[in-house]
């Protein structure tokens, strides 16, 4: 049995102030709660509409910046309310029907991080999470900082004008929470939801992950060959659809309220040095050209990242880095079985091939802290261009 750790020594948030959360590493990031469109509101058109204001508005975001989307469905019981006036006979007959209904209860975080620019690319085998000491190793310019406040202020214009969300910067107190409420922080370390008074658990991370009477399982989208074939913004949904008319939902929302289980959907998206990352891919491409005549399968990528590389130059694309994953968990250990099913299934409606981490559910669980995006393992990505990444 592994030996103990004192979370406080590990943890990579160093403070919180000014609504700004600063890592041990100098990482800065700024926290927004999104509120998004119900599911089924949305047009083809819409979707469409909505998925260009979410690519332009990361495209005004700067190099080394790291955009996390994280999305919370937790099961909630329905709670009616008699106060309000007005009420008559059928809206009191209303609240009495749905109360203590359960239902999936949605809440969205956008984080937005600026790593340093001398900052050490993560891996699995280069985490906080396995660092007994954190020593800053980048001194905050303070012009920096307000360049990033601007820019990242750019972004939630973008998308409060496109009128498909609502951006709300969170407080210090949302971030780190109250004597008789957790905040954003706490309640990820403890899975906690919304509103629930501080809980102290333990987490263990030996034999996967268990946070106090929660048993965790972790899927990731973290290789090109586990993606889906064609992507979109939207798809049909077939259980409301019907011949001559299509209802639209969210592209990945098999993996969201359309899930019928607690858990945590992430995203990824780490913005790079282009210029960089374009040499980086020239020379795979001349390294597989020098295999190929070894392997078709490097002939295979070689052709692949040539293409890549052609799109991105001839049609000005901007390639990223992504990162998808779902943390599903369940307090009974027996229904382990059922929610590795259930969440298999949702990836497979989206022609992905669902893949449970093991070995470095860890290091991926840790960087899922608010805050603690760059610190993110980049093995655990993959090229893509934004336009996908969204």
């Amino acid at each position: 049995m592994a030996a103990a750790a004192d979370i406080e020594k590990l943890l990579p948030v160093y403070k919180v102030e000014h609504g700004a959360i600063l890592s041990r590493q100098g990482d800065v990031t700024l926290a927004y709660e999104a509120t998004l469109p119900e599911i089924f509101t949305l047009s083809d058109k819409d979707y469409e509409a909505f998925h260009h204001a979410l690519v332009r508005a990361i495209r005004l975001l700067p190099r080394h910046a790291v955009f996390h989307k994280q999305d919370w469905f937790v099961e909630a019981a329905y709670q009616a309310d008699y106060s309000r006036e007005g009420m008559g006979f059928l809206s009191r007959a209303s609240e009495r029907f749905f109360h203590e209904r359960p239902y999936w209860e949605h809440s969205c975080y956008m984080l937005i991080t600026k790593k340093p620019e001398d900052r050490k690319p993560a891996s699995s085998l280069f985490s906080s999470l396995l660092r007994r000491s954190l020593v800053p190793t980048h001194v905050l310019d303070p012009r920096l900082y307000s360049e990033f406040l601007d820019q990242a202020g750019q972004f939630e214009r973008v998308l409060s004008d496109s009128g498909f969300a609502r951006l709300r910067k969170l407080t210090d107190e949302e971030l780190t929470g109250t004597a008789s409420r957790a905040g954003l922080l706490e309640r990820y370390c403890g899975l906690l939801p919304e509103n629930s008074p501080p809980l102290l658990q333990d987490i263990h991370l030996d034999t996967g992950i268990r946070i106090g009477q929660k048993h965790c399982q972790l899927f990731t989208l973290s290789d090109a060959e586990d993606l889906p074939a064609l992507c979109g913004s939207r798809v049909d949904y077939d259980k409301y659809s019907t011949d001559r008319s299509k209802c639209s939902t969210g592209f990945a929302s098999p993996l969201g309220q359309l899930l019928p289980c607690n858990h945590l959907l992430n995203q990824y998206i780490f913005l790079g040095d282009v210029p960089q990352a374009l040499k980086r891919l020239e020379s795979k491409r001349l390294r597989l050209q020098s295999l190929s005549a070894y392997s078709r399968e490097n002939a295979i990528a070689r052709d692949a990242t040539q293409d890549f590389l052609n799109e991105a130059i001839g049609q000005q694309r901007l390639p990223v880095k992504a990162h998808f994953n779902v943390l599903a968990w369940t307090e009974d250990p027996v229904k382990g079985k059922e929610l590795r099913n259930a969440v298999s299934s949702a990836m497979a409606q989206l022609d992905a091939t669902p893949r449970m981490e093991t070995h470095g559910a860890p290091q991926i669980f840790w960087a899922g802290l608010p805050g603690n995006a760059a610190d993110f393992p980049l093995n655990d990505t993959f090229d893509t261009f934004l336009e996908q990444a969204c």
